[in-house]
């Protein structure tokens, strides 16, 4: 089987990668702004375990199977309400500056994003399933570098159906550190063209944001406009994170 670095950047792929074989490939999940940055911040702060589900009602029916965890999702940015659950108001949203030790330690969180926890899902077929942000990034690269992975694919969680930049500059990243790894392999355009962004972008992602529809709509609203500065910090989480075959998101 010859090496291939791939990169998906849309929720459209997702159909597709749930219907590939993916035995032997790695899924590298980036949903910048916020999930996947909420789930290394909540793993950070000694939370035990995530799992992603899907739906509302889905996470409604975990949190019965495990009634000691807490809910946590969003819908257009915002936490998920009674009103739209028809019964609780979730314990916390999705940005990564809730979800602190006081909070979160030895507990299990049930969340419900629009984007990253369906990319999550989407790959759980894949040998392994790992959860990035540029706050493990580095960590995430080193465990890639060891690892050597035969197939590896990048899946940005995107916005709404359409695609995310700073997911695309966090793919771009990885593939720019792996590049000399996969020389020769079939590396597809779409990770080419994330790895160029990124080195255009890469010495000041804050005011790539800009650039970001789900950057700039966070950075107009004066309660989650410091979770873009705290999503672009590089390096802070010293650990990969990683879904479990029991749908459970944990460091290792």
């Amino acid at each position: 089987m010859s090496a291939v670095l791939g990169a998906t950047f849309t929720p459209a792929d997702f159909d597709a990668l749930a219907a590939r074989d993916l035995s032997q490939s790695v899924c590298v999940v980036f949903d910048i702004l916020r999930a996947t940055t909420s789930m290394i911040t909540a793993l950070d702060n000694g939370a035990s375990g995530i799992v992603p589900v899907i739906s509302i009602e889905e996470a409604l029916e975990e949190k019965s199977r495990r009634p000691g965890a807490l809910l946590a999702g969003e819908r257009h940015g915002l936490r998920i309400t009674a009103a739209q659950s028809g019964s609780v108001d979730f314990d916390l949203g999705n940005s990564p500056r809730e979800f602190t030790a006081d909070v979160v330690a030895q507990k299990t969180i049930i969340t419900t994003t629009t984007n990253g926890t369906r990319a999550l899902r989407a790959c759980a077929q894949s040998q392994r399933v790992l959860v990035a942000g540029f706050l493990n990034l580095r960590a995430t690269v080193d465990a890639l570098a060891k690892a050597r992975p035969t197939e590896l694919f990048l899946v940005c969680g995107g916005t709404f159906d359409e695609a995310a930049y700073e997911d695309i500059l966090a793919a771009g990243a990885v593939a720019d550190a792996l590049w000399d790894a996969f020389a020769g392999a079939h590396v597809t355009d779409s990770a080419a063209v994330a790895r160029q962004l990124y080195r255009a972008a890469a010495g000041d992602l804050l005011a790539a944001m800009q650039s970001a529809r789900n950057g700039r709509r966070l950075l107009a609203d004066p309660l989650l406009r410091d979770d873009v500065a705290f999503c672009l910090r590089r390096d802070t989480c010293n650990f990969v994170a990683e879904l479990g075959a029991d749908g459970v998101v944990r460091r290792v």
